[in-house]
Protein backbone atom coordinates (compact mmCIF):
# COMPACT_ATOMS: atom_id res chain seq x y z
CA UNK A 1 0.00 0.00 0.00
CA UNK A 2 1.13 3.39 -0.59
CA UNK A 3 0.38 6.77 0.86
CA UNK A 4 0.05 9.77 -1.29
CA UNK A 5 -0.89 13.23 -1.98
CA UNK A 6 -3.96 13.40 -4.54
CA UNK A 7 -3.25 15.67 -7.00
CA UNK A 8 -5.87 16.57 -10.04
CA UNK A 9 -2.61 15.58 -12.66
CA UNK A 10 -2.22 12.31 -11.06
CA UNK A 11 -3.70 10.21 -13.95
CA UNK A 12 -0.48 11.98 -16.44
CA UNK A 13 1.44 11.23 -13.37
CA UNK A 14 1.02 7.08 -14.19
CA UNK A 15 -1.23 5.05 -12.37
CA UNK A 16 -1.35 1.39 -13.34
CA UNK A 17 -4.00 -0.32 -13.96
CA UNK A 18 -3.62 -4.36 -15.08
CA UNK A 19 -5.54 -5.71 -18.19
CA UNK A 20 -9.18 -6.22 -18.89
CA UNK A 21 -11.34 -6.69 -15.83
CA UNK A 22 -14.97 -6.72 -18.12
CA UNK A 23 -17.07 -7.17 -14.97
CA UNK A 24 -15.22 -6.59 -12.27
CA UNK A 25 -15.51 -2.75 -10.67
CA UNK A 26 -17.95 -2.44 -7.73
CA UNK A 27 -17.24 0.78 -5.68
CA UNK A 28 -19.16 3.87 -5.75
CA UNK A 29 -22.08 5.61 -5.85
CA UNK A 30 -25.42 4.73 -6.04
CA UNK A 31 -25.87 8.08 -8.17
CA UNK A 32 -26.44 6.23 -11.88
CA UNK A 33 -28.50 3.74 -13.13
CA UNK A 34 -26.82 0.69 -15.37
CA UNK A 35 -26.10 1.89 -18.49
CA UNK A 36 -26.41 5.64 -17.60
CA UNK A 37 -22.93 5.69 -16.22
CA UNK A 38 -19.24 7.02 -17.35
CA UNK A 39 -21.09 10.27 -19.42
CA UNK A 40 -20.49 8.43 -22.33
CA UNK A 41 -23.69 6.32 -21.90
CA UNK A 42 -26.48 7.23 -24.80
CA UNK A 43 -30.35 6.59 -23.43
CA UNK A 44 -31.56 5.62 -27.11
CA UNK A 45 -31.54 2.53 -28.13
CA UNK A 46 -29.15 0.52 -29.99
CA UNK A 47 -31.53 0.92 -33.04
CA UNK A 48 -31.39 4.67 -33.15
CA UNK A 49 -27.81 5.19 -32.72
CA UNK A 50 -25.00 4.68 -35.41
CA UNK A 51 -23.68 1.49 -34.84
CA UNK A 52 -21.68 0.95 -37.39
CA UNK A 53 -17.89 -0.45 -37.04
CA UNK A 54 -16.53 3.37 -37.50
CA UNK A 55 -18.99 5.07 -35.43
CA UNK A 56 -18.36 3.06 -32.41
CA UNK A 57 -14.86 3.49 -32.57
CA UNK A 58 -15.16 7.23 -33.23
CA UNK A 59 -17.28 7.19 -30.39
CA UNK A 60 -14.91 5.23 -28.10
CA UNK A 61 -11.99 7.25 -28.76
CA UNK A 62 -14.07 10.39 -27.94
CA UNK A 63 -15.01 8.31 -24.59
CA UNK A 64 -11.28 7.25 -23.13
CA UNK A 65 -9.61 10.58 -23.89
CA UNK A 66 -12.34 12.18 -21.47
CA UNK A 67 -13.21 9.55 -19.09
CA UNK A 68 -10.01 6.79 -18.90
CA UNK A 69 -7.83 6.96 -15.85
CA UNK A 70 -4.83 6.61 -17.86
CA UNK A 71 -5.90 8.54 -21.11
CA UNK A 72 -2.60 10.92 -20.68
CA UNK A 73 -0.33 7.49 -20.81
CA UNK A 74 -2.08 5.31 -23.06
CA UNK A 75 -1.98 5.19 -26.81
CA UNK A 76 -4.07 6.82 -29.63
CA UNK A 77 -4.33 5.19 -32.69
CA UNK A 78 -6.08 5.53 -36.07
CA UNK A 79 -9.49 3.39 -35.39
CA UNK A 80 -9.03 2.77 -39.26
CA UNK A 81 -6.18 0.10 -39.23
CA UNK A 82 -8.71 -1.92 -36.53
CA UNK A 83 -11.11 -4.21 -38.27
CA UNK A 84 -13.65 -4.24 -35.15
CA UNK A 85 -14.45 -1.87 -31.99
CA UNK A 86 -13.34 -4.90 -29.82
CA UNK A 87 -9.95 -4.70 -31.64
CA UNK A 88 -9.61 -0.93 -31.22
CA UNK A 89 -10.55 -0.61 -27.53
CA UNK A 90 -8.17 -3.08 -27.15
CA UNK A 91 -5.36 -0.57 -28.63
CA UNK A 92 -6.10 1.74 -26.71
CA UNK A 93 -5.71 0.59 -23.45
CA UNK A 94 -3.01 1.66 -21.34
CA UNK A 95 0.31 -1.06 -21.17
CA UNK A 96 2.53 -0.06 -18.96
CA UNK A 97 5.60 2.24 -18.69
CA UNK A 98 5.21 4.30 -15.83
CA UNK A 99 6.63 3.00 -12.35
CA UNK A 100 3.16 3.73 -10.26
CA UNK A 101 0.86 1.72 -12.62
CA UNK A 102 0.95 -1.84 -14.04
CA UNK A 103 -0.56 -2.28 -17.29
CA UNK A 104 -4.04 -2.12 -17.40
CA UNK A 105 -5.77 -5.85 -16.96
CA UNK A 106 -9.23 -4.86 -16.00
CA UNK A 107 -10.71 -2.25 -18.49
CA UNK A 108 -13.59 -4.94 -20.54
CA UNK A 109 -16.88 -5.05 -22.20
CA UNK A 110 -19.86 -7.31 -22.10
CA UNK A 111 -23.32 -7.17 -23.28
CA UNK A 112 -25.74 -4.73 -21.51
CA UNK A 113 -28.01 -7.67 -20.93
CA UNK A 114 -25.29 -9.44 -18.79
CA UNK A 115 -24.64 -6.33 -17.23
CA UNK A 116 -28.15 -5.70 -15.87
CA UNK A 117 -28.66 -9.03 -15.24
CA UNK A 118 -25.88 -9.38 -12.24
CA UNK A 119 -26.20 -5.72 -10.96
CA UNK A 120 -29.55 -5.25 -12.04
CA UNK A 121 -31.06 -8.42 -11.01
CA UNK A 122 -28.81 -10.28 -8.74
CA UNK A 123 -28.58 -12.77 -11.35
CA UNK A 124 -26.17 -14.97 -13.17
CA UNK A 125 -26.61 -17.21 -16.31
CA UNK A 126 -24.55 -20.29 -15.93
CA UNK A 127 -24.48 -23.67 -14.14
CA UNK A 128 -23.00 -22.28 -11.05
CA UNK A 129 -19.73 -24.83 -10.56
CA UNK A 130 -16.31 -23.03 -10.14
CA UNK A 131 -13.18 -24.66 -9.78
CA UNK A 132 -9.63 -24.40 -7.60
CA UNK A 133 -7.80 -23.86 -11.10
CA UNK A 134 -5.13 -21.28 -9.61
CA UNK A 135 -4.23 -23.68 -7.13
CA UNK A 136 -2.94 -26.27 -9.67
CA UNK A 137 -1.79 -23.83 -12.47
CA UNK A 138 0.70 -25.99 -14.44
CA UNK A 139 0.51 -28.90 -12.30
CA UNK A 140 -1.15 -31.56 -13.97
CA UNK A 141 -0.80 -34.30 -11.38
CA UNK A 142 -2.77 -32.83 -9.02
CA UNK A 143 -6.56 -33.47 -8.54
CA UNK A 144 -9.08 -30.45 -9.56
CA UNK A 145 -11.00 -29.89 -7.15
CA UNK A 146 -14.97 -27.65 -6.84
CA UNK A 147 -13.91 -24.80 -5.17
CA UNK A 148 -17.48 -23.04 -4.54
CA UNK A 149 -20.95 -23.93 -5.56
CA UNK A 150 -23.94 -21.33 -6.34
CA UNK A 151 -26.64 -22.58 -3.96
CA UNK A 152 -29.57 -22.08 -6.49
CA UNK A 153 -27.73 -22.94 -9.26
CA UNK A 154 -28.16 -26.08 -11.38
CA UNK A 155 -24.86 -27.67 -9.94
CA UNK A 156 -26.47 -27.15 -6.27
CA UNK A 157 -30.03 -28.65 -7.84
CA UNK A 158 -27.34 -31.72 -9.01
CA UNK A 159 -25.45 -31.93 -5.74
CA UNK A 160 -22.22 -30.87 -7.23
CA UNK A 161 -20.31 -30.29 -3.51
CA UNK A 162 -17.36 -27.95 -2.67
CA UNK A 163 -14.27 -30.22 -2.76
CA UNK A 164 -15.76 -32.75 -5.36
CA UNK A 165 -13.00 -34.06 -7.72
CA UNK A 166 -13.14 -33.35 -11.41
CA UNK A 167 -12.05 -36.42 -13.41
CA UNK A 168 -13.31 -34.85 -16.72
CA UNK A 169 -15.41 -31.44 -18.28
CA UNK A 170 -17.09 -32.62 -21.27
CA UNK A 171 -14.90 -35.51 -21.74
CA UNK A 172 -11.72 -33.71 -21.42
CA UNK A 173 -9.74 -35.04 -18.67
CA UNK A 174 -8.81 -32.85 -15.72
CA UNK A 175 -4.52 -33.42 -16.07
CA UNK A 176 -5.54 -31.98 -20.07
CA UNK A 177 -8.02 -29.09 -18.81
CA UNK A 178 -5.00 -27.92 -16.19
CA UNK A 179 -2.19 -28.54 -18.73
CA UNK A 180 -4.11 -26.53 -21.48
CA UNK A 181 -5.23 -23.63 -18.73
CA UNK A 182 -9.07 -23.99 -20.76
CA UNK A 183 -11.57 -23.91 -18.43
CA UNK A 184 -14.16 -22.17 -20.98
CA UNK A 185 -16.79 -25.05 -20.43
CA UNK A 186 -17.93 -23.77 -17.30
CA UNK A 187 -19.20 -20.58 -18.46
CA UNK A 188 -21.57 -20.86 -21.71
CA UNK A 189 -22.99 -18.65 -23.89
CA UNK A 190 -26.52 -18.96 -23.36
CA UNK A 191 -29.21 -20.94 -21.55
CA UNK A 192 -29.80 -24.35 -22.49
CA UNK A 193 -25.36 -25.39 -23.47
CA UNK A 194 -25.04 -28.83 -21.44
CA UNK A 195 -22.05 -29.50 -19.02
CA UNK A 196 -20.94 -32.92 -18.49
CA UNK A 197 -18.87 -33.88 -15.40
CA UNK A 198 -17.47 -36.84 -14.28
CA UNK A 199 -16.77 -36.51 -10.12
CA UNK A 200 -15.45 -38.55 -7.83
CA UNK A 201 -15.88 -37.68 -3.68
CA UNK A 202 -14.89 -40.23 -1.36
CA UNK A 203 -14.60 -43.58 -3.29
CA UNK A 204 -17.53 -43.14 -5.22
CA UNK A 205 -17.84 -41.74 -8.62
CA UNK A 206 -20.84 -40.26 -11.13
CA UNK A 207 -21.54 -38.15 -14.09
CA UNK A 208 -23.77 -35.24 -13.84
CA UNK A 209 -25.28 -33.24 -16.52
CA UNK A 210 -25.66 -29.51 -16.07
CA UNK A 211 -27.94 -27.28 -18.07
CA UNK A 212 -26.94 -23.65 -17.63
CA UNK A 213 -29.64 -21.10 -16.56
CA UNK A 214 -30.28 -17.83 -15.06
CA UNK A 215 -30.70 -18.11 -11.29
CA UNK A 216 -30.97 -15.72 -8.76
CA UNK A 217 -27.70 -15.39 -6.63
CA UNK A 218 -26.89 -15.54 -3.39
CA UNK A 219 -24.68 -13.09 -2.12
CA UNK A 220 -25.03 -13.13 1.90
CA UNK A 221 -25.01 -17.04 2.94
CA UNK A 222 -23.57 -19.15 5.75
CA UNK A 223 -23.96 -16.93 8.35
CA UNK A 224 -23.39 -18.43 12.39
CA UNK A 225 -21.84 -17.47 15.97
CA UNK A 226 -19.47 -20.27 17.24
CA UNK A 227 -17.91 -20.24 20.56
CA UNK A 228 -14.08 -20.74 20.01
CA UNK A 229 -11.77 -22.58 22.11
CA UNK A 230 -11.31 -19.99 24.35
CA UNK A 231 -14.59 -19.32 25.17
CA UNK A 232 -15.36 -16.42 22.65
CA UNK A 233 -18.34 -15.68 20.63
CA UNK A 234 -17.34 -15.38 16.88
CA UNK A 235 -19.78 -14.74 14.00
CA UNK A 236 -18.91 -15.99 10.47
CA UNK A 237 -20.13 -14.57 7.71
CA UNK A 238 -19.61 -15.50 4.16
CA UNK A 239 -20.42 -12.69 1.31
CA UNK A 240 -19.88 -13.81 -2.03
CA UNK A 241 -20.88 -10.43 -4.66
CA UNK A 242 -21.28 -6.75 -3.19
CA UNK A 243 -24.71 -6.43 -4.93
CA UNK A 244 -27.55 -4.37 -4.14
CA UNK A 245 -29.43 -7.40 -3.39
CA UNK A 246 -26.96 -8.14 -0.09
CA UNK A 247 -28.28 -5.31 1.93
CA UNK A 248 -31.65 -6.46 3.51
CA UNK A 249 -29.45 -9.63 4.56
CA UNK A 250 -26.92 -7.85 6.10
CA UNK A 251 -29.10 -5.67 8.23
CA UNK A 252 -31.00 -9.27 9.17
CA UNK A 253 -27.53 -10.92 10.10
CA UNK A 254 -26.28 -9.05 11.63
CA UNK A 255 -29.11 -7.88 14.03
CA UNK A 256 -28.46 -11.51 14.75
CA UNK A 257 -24.91 -11.32 15.83
CA UNK A 258 -25.65 -8.73 18.09
CA UNK A 259 -28.49 -10.79 19.45
CA UNK A 260 -25.98 -13.22 20.02
CA UNK A 261 -23.65 -11.45 21.87
CA UNK A 262 -20.73 -11.68 19.26
CA UNK A 263 -17.26 -10.11 20.29
CA UNK A 264 -15.88 -11.03 17.48
CA UNK A 265 -16.57 -11.45 13.64
CA UNK A 266 -15.24 -13.25 10.49
CA UNK A 267 -15.80 -11.88 7.07
CA UNK A 268 -15.29 -14.45 4.37
CA UNK A 269 -14.11 -12.63 1.38
CA UNK A 270 -12.23 -15.14 -0.46
CA UNK A 271 -14.09 -15.84 -3.20
CA UNK A 272 -15.52 -11.81 -3.61
CA UNK A 273 -14.67 -10.55 -6.73
CA UNK A 274 -16.05 -7.42 -6.13
CA UNK A 275 -18.90 -5.23 -6.64
CA UNK A 276 -20.87 -1.88 -5.97
CA UNK A 277 -18.66 0.75 -3.94
CA UNK A 278 -21.95 1.59 -1.95
CA UNK A 279 -22.31 -2.31 -0.99
CA UNK A 280 -18.72 -2.39 0.20
CA UNK A 281 -19.30 1.00 2.37
CA UNK A 282 -22.06 -0.67 3.95
CA UNK A 283 -20.29 -3.96 5.07
CA UNK A 284 -18.08 -2.01 6.32
CA UNK A 285 -20.14 0.23 8.30
CA UNK A 286 -21.70 -2.78 10.12
CA UNK A 287 -17.72 -3.46 11.24
CA UNK A 288 -17.37 0.08 12.35
CA UNK A 289 -20.15 1.11 13.94
CA UNK A 290 -21.60 4.49 15.36
CA UNK A 291 -17.52 5.53 16.18
CA UNK A 292 -17.15 5.31 12.46
CA UNK A 293 -20.07 7.10 10.94
CA UNK A 294 -19.30 9.80 9.17
CA UNK A 295 -15.96 9.12 8.58
CA UNK A 296 -14.10 8.62 4.51
CA UNK A 297 -14.68 4.80 3.47
CA UNK A 298 -13.44 5.52 0.29
CA UNK A 299 -12.90 8.71 -1.71
CA UNK A 300 -13.15 7.89 -5.55
CA UNK A 301 -10.35 9.81 -7.82
CA UNK A 302 -10.84 10.42 -11.34
CA UNK A 303 -8.48 11.67 -14.24
CA UNK A 304 -7.33 15.45 -14.35
CA UNK A 305 -10.42 16.21 -16.85
CA UNK A 306 -13.27 14.84 -14.28
CA UNK A 307 -11.78 15.17 -11.22
CA UNK A 308 -13.32 18.75 -10.64
CA UNK A 309 -17.09 16.94 -11.38
CA UNK A 310 -16.85 13.06 -10.77
CA UNK A 311 -14.71 12.79 -7.32
CA UNK A 312 -16.48 11.68 -4.55
CA UNK A 313 -16.69 10.32 -1.43
CA UNK A 314 -18.26 7.53 0.67
CA UNK A 315 -18.97 7.84 4.01
CA UNK A 316 -18.96 5.29 6.85
CA UNK A 317 -22.63 4.89 7.77
CA UNK A 318 -24.67 4.88 11.40
CA UNK A 319 -26.17 1.47 11.35
CA UNK A 320 -28.48 0.35 14.54
CA UNK A 321 -27.03 -3.49 14.19
CA UNK A 322 -23.16 -3.07 13.83
CA UNK A 323 -21.15 -4.53 15.83
CA UNK A 324 -18.32 -1.80 16.83
CA UNK A 325 -14.90 -3.85 16.37
CA UNK A 326 -11.88 -2.34 17.22
CA UNK A 327 -10.67 -5.31 15.07
CA UNK A 328 -12.33 -7.97 12.37
CA UNK A 329 -11.02 -11.20 10.59
CA UNK A 330 -11.22 -11.25 6.98
CA UNK A 331 -10.61 -14.33 4.74
CA UNK A 332 -8.65 -13.68 1.66
CA UNK A 333 -7.14 -15.33 -1.29
CA UNK A 334 -6.09 -14.09 -4.92
CA UNK A 335 -9.94 -13.77 -6.09
CA UNK A 336 -10.61 -11.32 -3.33
CA UNK A 337 -10.93 -8.24 -5.27
CA UNK A 338 -11.97 -4.54 -5.99
CA UNK A 339 -14.61 -3.89 -3.98
CA UNK A 340 -13.77 -6.92 -1.41
CA UNK A 341 -10.20 -5.37 -0.94
CA UNK A 342 -11.76 -1.94 -0.54
CA UNK A 343 -13.94 -3.19 2.59
CA UNK A 344 -10.05 -4.35 4.14
CA UNK A 345 -8.33 -0.74 2.90
CA UNK A 346 -11.56 1.31 4.08
CA UNK A 347 -11.71 -0.11 7.88
CA UNK A 348 -7.58 0.55 8.17
CA UNK A 349 -8.21 3.52 6.65
CA UNK A 350 -10.21 4.12 10.77
CA UNK A 351 -7.85 2.58 12.31
CA UNK A 352 -9.69 -0.94 13.08
CA UNK A 353 -7.39 -3.83 12.61
CA UNK A 354 -8.00 -5.70 9.84
CA UNK A 355 -6.87 -10.08 10.39
CA UNK A 356 -6.11 -11.24 7.01
CA UNK A 357 -5.92 -15.15 6.86
CA UNK A 358 -5.11 -16.91 3.36
CA UNK A 359 -3.74 -15.77 0.98
CA UNK A 360 -2.46 -12.36 -1.00
CA UNK A 361 -5.61 -11.01 -2.87
CA UNK A 362 -6.02 -9.55 -6.49
CA UNK A 363 -4.48 -6.24 -5.93
CA UNK A 364 -7.03 -4.03 -7.64
CA UNK A 365 -7.02 -0.52 -6.16
CA UNK A 366 -9.29 0.92 -9.47
CA UNK A 367 -12.44 1.13 -10.48
CA UNK A 368 -15.38 1.60 -12.95
CA UNK A 369 -18.74 3.91 -13.90
CA UNK A 370 -20.08 2.12 -16.46
CA UNK A 371 -20.68 3.82 -20.23
CA UNK A 372 -23.05 1.80 -22.64
CA UNK A 373 -23.12 2.21 -26.22
CA UNK A 374 -25.44 0.04 -28.74
CA UNK A 375 -25.88 -3.03 -26.09
CA UNK A 376 -22.44 -2.98 -25.32
CA UNK A 377 -21.42 -1.75 -21.58
CA UNK A 378 -18.46 -0.84 -20.89
CA UNK A 379 -16.02 -0.78 -17.88
CA UNK A 380 -13.08 1.09 -18.54
CA UNK A 381 -10.76 2.14 -15.57
CA UNK A 382 -11.81 5.54 -14.38
CA UNK A 383 -11.23 5.74 -11.00
CA UNK A 384 -8.93 5.04 -7.98
CA UNK A 385 -10.00 4.17 -4.61
CA UNK A 386 -7.82 5.61 -1.53
CA UNK A 387 -9.05 5.12 2.24
CA UNK A 388 -9.24 7.69 5.41
CA UNK A 389 -5.79 8.18 5.55
CA UNK A 390 -5.20 8.44 1.48
CA UNK A 391 -4.01 5.26 1.38
CA UNK A 392 -4.37 3.35 -1.93
CA UNK A 393 -2.15 2.09 -4.84
CA UNK A 394 -2.15 -1.80 -3.72
CA UNK A 395 -1.62 -3.35 -6.83
CA UNK A 396 0.31 -6.01 -5.19
CA UNK A 397 -2.96 -6.53 -3.21
CA UNK A 398 -2.85 -7.33 0.36
CA UNK A 399 -0.46 -9.99 2.29
CA UNK A 400 -2.37 -12.06 4.43
CA UNK A 401 -1.65 -11.59 8.49
CA UNK A 402 -1.69 -15.37 8.86
CA UNK A 403 -0.89 -17.57 5.43
CA UNK A 404 -3.21 -20.67 5.33
CA UNK A 405 -3.85 -23.20 2.41
CA UNK A 406 -7.70 -22.77 1.39
CA UNK A 407 -9.12 -25.97 3.02
CA UNK A 408 -11.63 -27.37 -0.15
CA UNK A 409 -12.19 -30.49 2.20
CA UNK A 410 -14.84 -28.61 4.59
CA UNK A 411 -17.53 -26.77 3.81
CA UNK A 412 -17.05 -23.10 4.03
CA UNK A 413 -18.16 -21.61 7.38
CA UNK A 414 -17.46 -25.00 9.02
CA UNK A 415 -15.83 -24.54 12.59
CA UNK A 416 -13.25 -26.94 11.78
CA UNK A 417 -12.60 -25.23 8.15
CA UNK A 418 -9.22 -24.35 8.29
CA UNK A 419 -8.95 -20.61 7.42
CA UNK A 420 -12.12 -20.04 9.78
CA UNK A 421 -10.15 -22.59 12.36
CA UNK A 422 -7.44 -19.86 11.89
CA UNK A 423 -9.48 -16.91 13.35
CA UNK A 424 -10.39 -18.50 16.21
CA UNK A 425 -6.95 -19.84 17.17
CA UNK A 426 -5.58 -15.73 16.32
CA UNK A 427 -9.03 -14.38 18.83
CA UNK A 428 -7.89 -16.36 21.08
CA UNK A 429 -4.15 -16.68 21.21
CA UNK A 430 -2.81 -13.36 19.15
CA UNK A 431 -1.54 -15.92 17.06
CA UNK A 432 -1.30 -17.65 13.66
CA UNK A 433 -1.56 -21.18 13.77
CA UNK A 434 2.18 -22.86 13.55
CA UNK A 435 1.52 -25.10 10.66
CA UNK A 436 0.45 -21.90 8.72
CA UNK A 437 3.82 -19.79 10.19
CA UNK A 438 6.32 -22.19 8.28
CA UNK A 439 3.56 -23.32 5.21
CA UNK A 440 4.21 -22.67 1.77
CA UNK A 441 1.26 -22.03 -0.20
CA UNK A 442 0.24 -23.39 -3.78
CA UNK A 443 1.45 -21.09 -6.40
CA UNK A 444 -1.86 -19.04 -6.42
CA UNK A 445 -0.03 -15.78 -6.76
CA UNK A 446 -1.13 -15.58 -10.88
CA UNK A 447 -3.73 -12.94 -10.98
CA UNK A 448 -7.43 -13.74 -12.24
CA UNK A 449 -7.72 -13.56 -15.82
CA UNK A 450 -10.77 -10.46 -17.13
CA UNK A 451 -13.35 -10.21 -17.98
CA UNK A 452 -13.07 -14.03 -16.25
CA UNK A 453 -11.72 -15.61 -13.93
CA UNK A 454 -11.18 -18.49 -16.17
CA UNK A 455 -12.56 -20.94 -13.50
CA UNK A 456 -16.70 -20.53 -14.42
CA UNK A 457 -17.08 -17.24 -13.15
CA UNK A 458 -16.32 -13.15 -13.99
CA UNK A 459 -14.45 -11.39 -12.08
CA UNK A 460 -16.76 -8.50 -11.09
CA UNK A 461 -14.51 -5.61 -10.03
CA UNK A 462 -15.36 -1.93 -8.27
CA UNK A 463 -18.28 -0.36 -9.88
CA UNK A 464 -20.76 3.30 -9.21
CA UNK A 465 -23.75 2.46 -9.49
CA UNK A 466 -25.86 -0.57 -10.35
Amino acid sequence: MVTFKVHPQTARAGRRPGRRLLRALACCAPLLLAGCGGGGSDSRAPSALDCSVPAQQSWLRGYMREWYFWYALSPSPDPAAYPSTAAYFDALLYTGGNAAFPPDRWSGSESTESFNRFFGNGQALGYGVTVAGLEVAGRPDEPLLVRYVEPRSPAAAAGVQRGDRILSINGRTAPEIIRSDDFSALTPGQAGQVLSLELQRGAAGRSVQLVASVYDLTPVQRAGVVTTPGGRRMAYLLVKDMLGQALPALETTFAQFRAAGATDLVLDLRYNGGGLVSVAADLASYVGGNRAAGRSFAALLYNDRRAGINNQSFAFIDKPSSLSLQRVYVLTGPRTCSASEQVINGLRGIDVEVVALGDATCGKPVGFLPADRCGVTYSVVNFESVNARNEGRYFDGFAPTCAVADDLSRPLGAADEALFAAAQQHADTGRCPAAAAGRELPQTRARPQFPASGEGEPVRGMRVGP
